[in-house]
């Protein structure tokens, strides 16, 4: 019985000119003719956009880090890859990182 009524109003519903679509549904052919999909841009196709390897060195080789503790050896760390504008995970006793994104 249900299926009699469903095809019953859907067949009404057909008849009506407002319930019809004036253009092609997204899934069409002829509407994937008309507007064709962005070309994929893949992540390798530009360089690592992470600090290079001087710029590493040299905040880990500080001076001025070395003669600190390790607690506050690792809050310089933080402050100068924060500086830079890379994350950098800082870890010590009684801080707790909140995770903002997972790794994919």
């Amino acid at each position: 019985m249900r299926d009699s009524i469903l095809r019953a109003l859907t067949w009404v519903l057909s008849l009506l000119p407002w319930t019809r679509r004036t253009e092609p549904g997204r899934h069409t052919a002829r509407y994937l003719a008309e507007h064709p999909a962005p070309a994929a841009v893949s992540a390798w196709s530009r360089p690592w956009g992470g600090p290079s390897a001087e710029e590493a060195r040299a905040i880990f080789r500080a001076e001025e880090a070395l003669k600190l503790t390790p607690v506050r050896r690792e809050r310089y760390f933080a402050t100068a890859w924060a500086e830079r504008g890379y994350d950098y995970p800082y870890v010590a006793p009684g801080v707790h990182q909140v995770r903002t994104g997972v790794p994919a």
